[in-house]
């Protein structure tokens, strides 16, 4: 066979950035020869992620449409226009046997014009209410790897593959609590109350983290906080309370996983497939700023089948500290939730979908 090579596109955030890592992780393990280049947006977070795992990218000058007038909406038309005409300059001169995209404004500039040069192109769909970019690119997709059920209303049936979506290897193989709890310097008889807002942070978590920081501390638990690169010098001042470890980012999820008894966590789809891999009882409080309330459908999903709890943020205020005292002093809910999510994990998602990605090649 010769040698592969794959053009892989998604970014904007961690939750699209990491996936496609994943599978390119996977594909390399397959095929040690194989070449990748990665696609993505010039000036977002994959420009550094990427080179940091490894991988070659180039930048597109691309950005979505703000829901508010602004410069960059007017400009919109010529951005669309160039990433076009550069991801066809990329595609010729790569010349990719498949094209795999995960999401993000770069990813449907490319599947595009590989679609419209006959190159096979697979979709990685990681929210159960898929964008508008994904939706527009189904229609001439070779395969479309989807992370949830029911999205034949979206999909073509016949093209769709249900295979979750990919996580970090390392929490698949689960790690030591004990080597967690020295990690982080924790007490071993407390409790612990992890916070997760996304990669790039989550304001209103985090206000409501301050707010309530008191009321949680007087459950007798210890809390490490991620707040976000954005926002770690507003709340790094609380790692002066006992018991409070403020961070703006994690590197060893693994270990912080293994030591959380509780997790309170937007509902990225990337965040809600790792915590339903490591199985932890969760409090989801979905952004509701996000396109077609996909956080929220993702966490409904889990929620639905009484595998998490859902608080919405119109509610934080009238149920956070009702919801949170029921479920730390309630064990057999604890393990409830926990056993229930970790039934919805799909741990072999990457190998599936790179199997998809394998039966392209030609």
């Amino acid at each position: 066979m010769k040698k592969p090579r794959f053009i892989i596109s998604g970014g904007g955030t961690g939750g699209h950035i990491y996936p496609a890592v994943a599978i390119a992780n996977e594909l390399k393990s397959r095929f040690p020869e194989a070449e990748f280049l990665f696609v993505g947006a010039k000036d977002k977070m994959e420009m550094q992620k990427v080179p940091q795992a490894g991988y070659a990218i180039k930048g597109l000058w691309i950005s979505g449409i703000q829901r508010k007038l602004t410069l960059d909406n007017a400009m919109f038309p010529f951005k669309l226009l160039s990433s076009l005409w550069n991801s066809f300059r990329i595609i010729k001169s790569f010349k990719p046997d498949v094209v795999i995209g995960t999401g993000g404004f770069a990813s449907g500039a490319v599947l595009k014009v590989a679609s419209m040069l006959h190159i096979p192109t697979v979709i990685q769909e990681q929210n159960s209410y898929p964008g508008i970019t994904n939706k527009l690119l189904a229609k001439k997709a070779n395969k479309i790897c989807v992370a949830y059920e029911n999205l034949e209303r979206f999909f073509s049936k016949d093209k769709m593959i249900l295979t979750g979506n990919p996580v970090r290897q390392d929490l698949i193989n689960e790690a030591s609590k004990s080597d967690a709890i020295s990690y982080f310097k924790l007490d071993a008889n407390k409790k612990t109350l992890l916070v997760l807002g996304g990669s790039l942070g989550a304001r209103r978590i985090n206000q409501l983290i301050e707010k309530e920081l008191d009321f949680l501390l007087s459950q007798n638990i210890q809390i490490i906080w991620q707040c976000g690169k954005l926002y770690l010098k507003d709340y790094s001042k609380y790692n002066e309370k006992e018991n409070v470890q403020v961070v703006a980012f994690i590197d060893r999820m693994d270990l912080v996983y293994a030591v959380a008894d509780i997790v309170i966590s937007r509902s990225g789809a990337s965040s809600v497939s790792e915590l339903c891999i490591v199985g932890k009882p969760t409090i989801f409080i979905p952004s509701p700023n996000v396109a077609e309330d996909h956080q929220t459908k993702n966490a409904k999903a889990i929620s639905d089948k009484n595998g998490a709890i859902l608080i919405r943020e119109s509610e934080l205020e009238t149920q956070f500290e009702t919801v949170f005292s029921d479920l730390i002093s309630n064990e057999s809910k604890q393990v409830e939730l926990s056993q229930n999510i970790k039934e919805l994990a799909k741990p072999n998602a990457t190998k599936d979908i790179v199997e998809e990605i394998v039966k392209l090649i030609k």
